[in-house]
């Protein structure tokens, strides 16, 4: 029998429910509820047969990144989606033994893509009332782990912490990479992008899955020092993204103004959420992003079926430390919040 290396023999398969979701309501994987903008959907097509059957070309992609996050270009680079941009950047600087530092509960990607490289995983709790443990984050640092992940907001809490606070952690960490996740910035306007590119050690990962709304077409970003990004795109392959995804960014970051309207909506279908929360004494968590945790008053699971069975998904966190108990609810336009809450209390009434 042909075995792969240890390593991955030993690993658990990173998997999400993704099968059958289509139909539904679709309030559990923080995506964008209603689509991305109508440039994006022309412009896709527009494509010509003839790009299908050529390999695709990235001339202005980077550039147009670039001027959204108003930034010089060589510090960015593009890849296929955010997670394969974490992939590359354990590819680059993972090393059988060193420390893999981040926090846990939080994006479950990070654990595979450390375990694959042999790297030794530190995995700093959460506080009890799910505030960022900065001072035990400090203490590991200190130590000069090789890598460290901070997911700010974190997914799946939702903890925000400052930029500030972060670049300081890069500060008295030179010899550690400090990668910070951004998927969620649209919805804070919270980056340590401009102030980051003046370190040395320190890269932020940005998308267009969430606020821009083609998850579907895998497209991220890396953004740092023109070093660090290069030597990332050194490992990844030379056409790993598709000339859909370069059709639909381009067309997505021309219309600033969709992403900014839904944005809008979000922040104030998030507000209302909770405030149907509070009116209803359901324990709740909210902080960063564009979801929330909840805490039924009965049975989490079962609530999370009947939803289900109602045509609307949210994201169960059965077995994550602190957070057991509770279901991840991704806030998308007031309408369907509504929907969301007439079901939602219907069902706590029948339980």
């Amino acid at each position: 029998m042909i075995k792969a290396k240890r390593e991955v023999e030993a690993l658990t398969r990173y998997v999400a429910p993704l099968e059958g979701r289509r139909p539904m309501l679709r309030l559990d994987f923080n995506e964008n509820t209603v689509g991305p903008s109508p440039r994006v959907v022309e412009a896709i097509r527009q494509l010509p047969p003839q790009e299908y059957a050529t390999y695709p070309e990235y001339e202005g992609l980077v550039e147009a990144y670039a001027e959204f996050v108003n930034v010089p270009p060589e510090h960015v680079a593009a890849f296929n989606g955010v997670d394969g941009a974490i992939h590359a950047i354990f590819d680059a600087f993972g090393e059988k033994g060193d420390i893999f530092l981040t926090t846990i509960p939080t994006f479950g990607y990070y654990r595979p893509c450390a375990l694959q490289h042999g790297m030794v995983l530190e995995e700093v709790p959460y506080e009890m009332d799910l505030s960022y443990p900065l001072d035990e984050v400090k203490k590991r640092l200190r130590e000069n782990p090789r890598l460290f992940f901070i997911c700010n907001p974190n997914n799946p809490t939702g903890t925000l912490i400052e930029p500030d606070e972060i670049l300081e952690l890069a500060r008295l960490a030179s010899e550690t990479l400090i990668v910070v996740d951004e998927l969620y910035v649209s919805f804070t306007g919270k980056s340590v992008i401009p102030q980051a590119l003046t370190y040395e050690n320190v890269i932020a990962l940005q998308s267009l899955s969430k606020a821009a709304g083609i998850a579907g077409l895998r497209l991220g970003f890396a953004i740092g020092p023109p070093r660090l990004v290069e030597l990332v795109s050194r490992v990844t392959g030379p056409y790993d993204i598709n000339a859909f995804a370069v059709a639909a960014g381009k067309a997505a970051l021309s219309d600033r103004g969709y992403i900014d309207l839904y944005v809008e909506e979000v922040k104030k279908a998030k507000e209302w959420s909770i405030e149907q929360l509070k009116n209803f004494g359901i324990k709740y968590f909210s902080d960063g992003g564009n979801f929330l945790l909840v805490w039924p008053p009965d049975d989490c699971e079962k609530i999370v079926s009947a939803l289900r069975n109602e045509g609307i998904l949210v994201r169960s966190m059965k077995g994550k430390p602190l957070i057991d108990g509770s279901f991840r609810l991704t806030i998308g336009t007031r309408e369907q919040m509504k929907r969301f809450f007439e079901v939602f209390l219907r069902l706590l009434k029948t339980q």
